[in-house]
């Protein structure tokens, strides 16, 4: 797949420099959530809400930062995000003493801007959603020096979420497909990396919220579309973009590609609430959400999701338990 931005090689490079600090995370299977879904589904959850950050990102973020030379790292680094790559870049630049500058849309979630200046990271809130805060970081880049760390375009990040796939697939070789979550397509790109490496009848599908579905439009399309919104609860999704990095690659690579509804990922927090009993966020949840659309196609295969994220924050939570999403 010449699209590829990254390979097997470079993901397992990133894995050796993120392995000091990131602990390789649990692929478990539960009978309730099987049951649940039919079909003769086996389905393995990977728990990356059991990272330090609570989220996938972790990988990303320290692959990134850990991949920078000694003056980048002194002069420091900015990036947009809606939360878990500023999590994750903040707890990173902690352990590595590499100072974070983080651009944010206003009216961001509270409980993660507290817990990115929790791990020391400086927050600059302005533009109405993630790629307004975008041109921000391209803005302080260009007026402070600072190296911007994309949330998907950058190879680095890339390689680190493909860790993920690596495990998966060393934890369960028999896997015949992944059904994975897409804000920027990290993951998913990762994850077809590890599988043209590894295995290359590997499955990969990806799922996006259905009010932010730039990403599986445009592959649907077969040529690049801007979204008009990202109004998603799901805000690890909330891009109106496609990326230069990872689209392409989708393009080639995905098996097939779905959306969710607000209602559909609400269902799927609260089926892994209830299942497995770990929380997650919108975009924790989505691979679950996509699964379901999937199921019927999936039958009888052994399947890979990912708890990608579990920061949800309490008033979201209450609204998806009480069913008012």
């Amino acid at each position: 797949m010449s699209s590829l931005p990254v390979s097997l090689a470079d993901v397992r490079a990133a894995r050796d420099r993120i392995r000091p600090h990131v602990p390789v995370t649990p692929l478990r299977r539960y009978a309730p959530l099987e049951e649940e879904l039919g079909y003769g589904l086996r389905v393995f959850v990977k728990h990356d809400n059991h990272l330090p950050t609570q989220a996938f990102k972790a990988r990303n973020g320290m692959s990134a930062m850990s991949a920078l030379d000694p003056a980048r790292r002194k002069l420091g680094v900015v990036a947009a995000t809606r939360g878990n790559h500023g999590a994750a870049l903040a707890w990173a630049g902690q352990l590595l003493s590499v100072p974070v500058t983080i651009c944010i849309p206003r009216r961001n979630n509270p409980e993660k801007n507290a817990a990115m200046r929790g791990f020391g990271a400086t927050l600059v809130e302005e533009g109405d959603d993630y790629d307004a805060a975008v041109r921000v970081a391209d803005r302080l880049v260009e007026e402070r020096g600072l190296t911007l760390v994309h949330s998907t375009n950058n190879k680095d990040v890339i390689a680190g979420a493909g860790t993920m796939a690596l495990e998966m697939l060393e934890q369960e070789p028999s896997l015949d497909a992944l059904v994975l979550a897409v804000g920027g397509g990290s993951q998913a790109v990762g994850a077809l990396a590890v599988a043209r490496g590894l295995k290359p009848g590997l499955a990969v599908y990806a799922v996006q919220a259905a009010q932010a579905s730039a990403t599986h439009d445009s592959w649907h399309a077969k040529r690049r579309l801007a979204g008009a919104s990202a109004n998603t609860f799901a805000d690890g999704l909330a891009t109106r973009s496609t990326y230069d990095l990872t689209f392409p690659a989708l393009q080639e690579g995905l098996r097939g590609f779905v959306t969710a509804s607000e209602r559909e990922i609400a269902e799927a927090i609260r089926i892994l609430l209830r299942t497995t009993h770990n929380l997650a966020e919108g975009a924790g949840a989505a691979g679950l959400a996509g699964l379901i659309s999937l199921r019927e196609t999936l039958a009888g295969q052994s399947v890979g999701i990912s708890l990608c994220g579990a920061n949800i924050d309490q008033e979201t939570l209450r609204r998806v338990v009480a069913r008012e999403l």
